[in-house]
């Protein structure tokens, strides 16, 4: 990694709110300085190193809001199991890599039946079958469910009264975070240390400069985290606990212990719709009688809520199901009505992935200022007429699902994560799957979309000094050089542009096509804070 000293960008598109025509940048230690034409910044700076960009696109660098570090290295190096096209196909990459790593014991990642023409995961036996006595944790690709070998489980021996547990089928609910446990511990240190270097590395390289890590004790552990939170130099981890407290000492306690930015991301409300873990009102369509599985109670919520906001502390829940969604909110009111809005407002409380929600309740989170943690690759992955929503939920509940425009309407902020390795971690994946939403008036526009990306990472971990996340003097010099960018047009009249702003005259910056068919944007270098964390 090099810092920069005082350089000028040149001939190039900067993507500044400011200063819209813009096609130099001058760059002094790690904040902008200046923006403007090339003739003007070559005489404002003539002792600076030129950097000639040759026509590329410069915009703020991404901030991926929900992540999982070590897991996503652990899937860039290790199994990655989410081009599993069959059972069979499944069964024959585990094999295939258990034979390439001989003695290791197999940690592997994103199966996911409900695109596999079965329809059914593979079992116990099928696992035993092609790995004999070798221990393997096969995380489904929600990380909600797994299979597990007989050879792990024999290492879990409180295993089968854990809820959750099936003698042939993945574990899920407590079962699946005992058999994650015992696991991870047969990693060695040296696997997840490369793992989490892997993982860095390839957010650079996506022009991602910071992420919030979504720890917990069910996740990676504490020593995870710490060993994640004492990185330094590259793509900045902002941490998040998943642990509920029921005291503001408590709450104090565990921010003091862990450094983490809140007691927030993954504290599990509830599971996910493709293991059939998400807490629902009514029953799965694919499975009567099944409403899901709650991990906290109402209870618990409210006193992890009135902890943490009476201790200004970020807190936050995982929750996707309706039902799970209800209970947060109805535990908010009370606080609310309790401690008062500003008393709650001002902790800069986050809910991850919230995927069912009515108007009703986006209306009360956004008068609440509560965050809004969302994944837009979960529609593009399994919205639709066909996909696994309309599975699990019937294409009617199917279709409601991820409605961003109606929290962004409702005045909830919005910050774009991905759940790596959930779904993948390219950011313009993102900014077009929240444009191009799979049901009808649910997507947001590519300027709302991509502010969620950049500056909106930034405000959901409590920066709200109005510039960090954008290109203007005084800002962290913090961005990504972008090539292969076809810029849109605003003032064209073309009716298949997709505009910042339906008036030309606004002069908003121009932003990447991100129509389906266009090749994403690709990074040349990524800056954050003036050092340079790729290319």
């Amino acid at each position: 990694m090099t810092r920069i000293e005082t350089t000028l960008l040149v001939n190039g598109r900067i993507h500044s709110p400011t200063h819209p025509d813009a096609t130099a940048m001058a760059v002094r230690g790690d904040v902008i300085a200046w923006l403007g034409s090339d003739d003007v910044g070559s005489a404002q700076f003539p002792d600076a190193n030129v950097q000639d960009l040759d026509g590329a696109f410069v915009a703020p660098g991404f901030v991926d809001s929900h992540i999982h570090l070590s897991a996503t290295g652990l899937s860039l190096s290790g199994l990655d199991l989410r081009r599993a096209k069959s059972r069979a196909h499944c069964l024959r990459l585990v094999a295939d890599y258990a034979a390439a790593h001989p003695g290791r014991p197999i940690w592997g990642h994103g199966w996911d039946e409900s695109a596999w023409p079965e329809h059914a995961p593979p079992s116990v036996a099928d696992l035993d079958a092609v790995l004999g006595d070798r221990p393997a944790y096969l995380a489904r690709i929600d990380v909600h469910s797994a299979l597990a070998s007989t050879s792990l489980r024999r290492l879990v021996p409180e295993l089968p009264s854990a809820t959750g547990y099936s003698a042939e089928g993945p574990l899920a609910a407590d079962a699946h975070h005992l058999a994650r446990a015992v696991a991870r511990d047969l990693l060695t240190g040296d696997q997840l240390a490369e793992a989490r270097a892997a993982a860095l590395r390839a957010l650079a390289a996506a022009g991602v400069v910071a992420a919030h890590e979504c720890a917990g004790p069910q996740i990676g552990g504490l020593d995870d985290w710490l060993q994640l939170a004492a990185l330094r130099g590259g793509v900045e981890v902002i941490g998040y606990w998943g642990e509920p407290v029921t005291s503001p000492v408590q709450a104090r306690a565990r921010i003091a212990e862990t450094g983490a930015r809140g007691l927030a991301g993954d504290l599990f409300v509830d599971g996910a719709l493709g293991s059939r873990t998400a807490w629902l009102c009514e029953p799965y369509a694919d499975a009567p009688g099944c409403t899901g599985t709650p991990h906290l109670d109402p209870g618990a919520v409210e006193a992890h809520l009135r902890a943490c906001s009476q201790a200004e502390i970020t807190a936050g829940f995982h929750v996707i199901g309706d039902a799970a969604v209800g209970a947060v909110i109805d535990a908010l009111e009370r606080v609310v009505a309790d401690l008062g809005v500003a008393a709650v407002a001002r902790c800069g409380h986050r809910l991850e992935h919230l995927e069912m929600v009515t108007a009703e309740q986006a209306a009360k989170l956004g008068s609440w200022g509560i965050v809004a943690s969302v994944q837009p690759n979960f529609d593009a992955r399994w919205g639709g007429s066909d996909g696994m929503y309309a599975q699990r939920l019937g294409p009617d509940r199917g279709s409601r699902l991820n409605p961003l425009a109606l929290l962004a309407s409702q005045g909830v902020p919005l910050a774009l994560g991905s759940d790596s390795p959930v779904t993948g971690f390219e950011p313009w994946a993102s900014v077009r799957a929240a444009v191009q939403h799979r049901t009808p008036g649910s997507g947001i526009s590519a300027r709302a979309a991509f502010a969620a990306a950049t500056r909106g990472g930034w405000r959901a971990c409590g920066v709200r000094d109005g510039i960090t996340g954008t290109l203007v003097p005084g800002a962290a010099a913090s961005y990504a050089v972008w090539e292969g960018v076809d810029v849109l047009d605003v003032s064209s009249p073309r009716a298949d542009v997709q505009r910042w702003s339906t008036d030309p005259r606004s002069r908003v910056p121009a932003l990447p096509r991100l129509n389906g068919a266009d090749a994403l944007p690709r990074s040349r270098q990524t800056v954050h804070r003036g050092v340079v964390i790729h290319g």
